[in-house]
């Protein structure tokens, strides 16, 4: 069983970043806090209050006109990883590792997604 200790982001795919973020920027007048770019994708956060959040690209990772997803913070990743793998629950992203967290996104018995996630130490 996983331990959820938060919810560390909400979060939006986007097709593309430089569009997303004159929108999200420009138009909404939200500040970037963190842009992080990697092998497989490109992320940007916006501190809003007590919460993030975020846009991201990754493979496999697509917009939807249903909504965005929530990423549950976890105790311990790669057990919580194990555990959903046990319980054969389907991964629409396998996890990756990126500079600042573990993550990987899975689907609920509806196919809506959730991103499993936990922070490297030193990073909030």
């Amino acid at each position: 069983m996983l331990k959820v200790n938060e919810v560390a982001f909400f979060c939006y795919p986007v097709t593309d970043m430089a569009r997303s973020r004159k929108f999200y920027e420009e138009v909404l007048g939200l500040k970037p806090t963190k842009v992080t770019k990697t092998e497989g994708g490109n992320w940007v956060e916006y501190d809003i209050g007590a919460t993030t959040l975020g846009l991201g690209q990754a493979p496999g990772w697509r917009p939807s006109n249903e909504g965005g997803n929530v990423a549950l913070e976890v105790d311990d990743f790669e057990k919580s990883i194990a555990a959903l793998k046990s319980e054969k629950v389907p991964f629409a992203m396998e996890p990756l590792e990126t500079p600042v967290c573990h993550m990987a996104i899975i689907s609920d018995p509806d196919g809506s997604r959730l991103v499993i996630h936990k922070r490297k130490p030193g990073q909030n």
